[in-house]
């Protein structure tokens, strides 16, 4: 079985001792204590945030570690391979894939998705299993970029948070950039399993998932059935 779970925002790097989602994602490995991995390219390698990964799952019944990519690298396909669950954490889309792909671990990730790692992240580490996502990797406005392209389509996170994101994803399905987003809230979170949406999680109250497309030239907004954790 493969799984991807798409977080739009919170979790660990708000507050590192909810634990919401982060024991949903330890619970969909097949180990009773997998080893997970945390990559946090996007953010530079922020040291506040890898000692919020480290409070977190500590406190969760797994073996937590993480990748470093800006200083000293370990031997990459080592660790992913020993990896049951790959945690890419939020920041600049664009600069984390340029340095994914400088050290081939795009394809790394491929690999471990296909035999059965599970792979979860947030904002920036959410839409970079699409096709294309929803990105302010760029100061002056949001864009859509190519991401990995393991899951079709394309993702928006932060869409109830963010003002400028609804009335992006509707001008690039408007003017017929994208065709679809998967936009998730705050809070939210979609589960897929072998490549198709399978569950919408809330950890957040009354947080959404929508599936935004064109019909008839309109835009719509089909809000998902959503399980509460």
């Amino acid at each position: 079985m493969k799984q991807i779970i798409a977080i739009g925002g919170g979790g660990f790097g708000r507050n590192p001792n909810q634990r919401i989602i982060e024991k949903y994602i330890i619970d969909q490995s097949s180990e009773s204590r997998p080893n997970v991995l945390f990559i946090p390219t996007a953010s530079a390698e922020d040291k506040s945030y890898i000692v919020n990964f480290y409070s977190c799952f500590n406190g969760l019944d797994c073996n937590p570690s993480h990748l470093n990519l800006f200083q000293r690298t370990p031997r990459i396909e080592g660790l992913i391979n020993k990896a049951d669950i790959i945690y890419v954490g939020g920041g600049n889309t664009k600069s984390m894939l340029a340095v994914w792909k400088e050290w081939k671990l795009d394809k790394l990730l491929f690999k471990a998705y296909n035999k059965g790692t599970v792979l979860a992240g947030v904002s920036a580490g959410a839409i970079c299993w699409f096709d294309t996502g929803i990105t302010d990797s760029w100061a002056s406005n949001l864009n859509y970029i190519d991401c990995l392209g393991i899951l079709p389509g394309s993702c928006c996170p932060h869409y109830d948070s963010e003002k400028d994101r609804r009335p992006s994803v509707h001008k690039f399905i408007e003017q017929e950039k994208i065709k679809s987003v998967h936009a998730i809230e705050d809070g939210a979170a979609i589960h897929f399993v072998d490549d198709a949406p399978y569950r919408n999680i809330s950890f957040f109250k009354n947080s959404k998932v929508f599936f935004v497309d064109k019909q008839n030239s309109i835009i719509q907004e089909k809000p998902q059935k959503m399980v509460s954790i």
